[in-house]
């Protein structure tokens, strides 16, 4: 991997032993705040660190930029990809955010993510899914842990869901899969894995319906039939998911409402199976 093809942090990670003191730490400074790099001016860098003017100069040339400008470009680069880490302010190091800001950020992201989503969209959905030969459900990372527990929940009402990939699993035998006559729902919350878009393309191609729940930072996506994108600033360094859990509950829900009859005997049934085998 050549220098030009490694990450900014990679980068200041890779020359934290060779620096000078002050050098070492305005790195230490980066590492734990790279955003401040990305937002802020050398100047205002160098107060926030404690390092002078000079000391920024040089240790953007030990990272191998021509100057600060140049490394501040490679910083917002990386930013967009949504590592956490960008999201952590040095102002917010020194206090624990409140609960009341928590709760009022999440309410925000309530009322931004479901302000974009109407309830002839919600219906559609669970129409899709109850009416689908099989519906996929799909999640990576963080994604995986809301692609599991939309499926728990979906099992409720419906027989033929599945999330993947499971435990040892790839996903190649399951988009061979996949049929015209399917749902697809796709997780693709920060941060996504790099094949993302490849496997994308492939439940696109296969005719399914495709259900795409992104965090705010992913641009619509003009080719799936559904795409929700939620709301997830918080305070701090970690992303709010609220919204997510949120439309999952919404999903389930609507989905057991418009399965009627069919729907309540199927809840019945586990209830019943239950309460048989002393499972609860």
């Amino acid at each position: 991997m050549s220098s030009t093809d490694r990450s900014f942090l990679f980068r200041v990670r890779d020359a934290l032993e060779g620096l000078h003191p002050a050098e070492r730490r305005l790195g230490d400074f980066v590492c734990d705040f790279p955003g401040e790099l990305a937002s802020y001016s050398a100047s205002e860098l160098a107060k926030l660190a404690q390092v002078s003017n000079a000391t920024v100069t040089r240790f953007v040339r030990r990272l191998g930029y021509e100057n600060y400008e140049e490394a501040r470009r490679h910083a917002r680069e990386e930013k967009q990809t949504g590592s956490r880490l960008f999201l952590a302010a040095s102002t917010d190091a020194a206090a624990a955010q409140s609960v009341a800001a928590h709760v009022a950020q999440g309410i925000a992201n309530l009322e931004g993510t479901f302000a974009t989503i109407t309830d002839t969209q919600v219906d559609a959905v669970a129409d899709a899914i109850l009416n689908a030969r099989k519906t996929w459900v799909l999640g990576f990372r963080s994604s995986h842990a809301f692609a599991d527990y939309l499926q728990w929940q979906m099992t409720q009402v419906v027989e033929n869901i599945v999330a993947i990939p499971g435990a040892g699993q790839t996903l190649g035998e399951h988009l061979v899969s996949v049929t015209d006559k399917d749902v697809a729902i796709v997780f693709g919350l920060r941060r996504r894995i790099a094949q993302m878009e490849t496997i994308l393309s492939a439940i696109e191609k296969s005719g399914a319906k495709l259900l795409y729940l992104t965090d705010e930072g992913v641009a619509h996506r003009a080719t799936a039939t559904w795409h929700f994108r939620c709301q997830t600033l918080a305070p701090g360094p970690l992303f709010n998911h609220v919204s997510v859990m949120a439309i999952c509950h919404l999903i389930a829900t609507r989905a057991i409402e418009r399965a009627g009859a069919a729907g309540r005997t199927r809840l019945r049934g586990i209830e019943r199976f239950g309460d048989t085998l002393e499972e609860l």
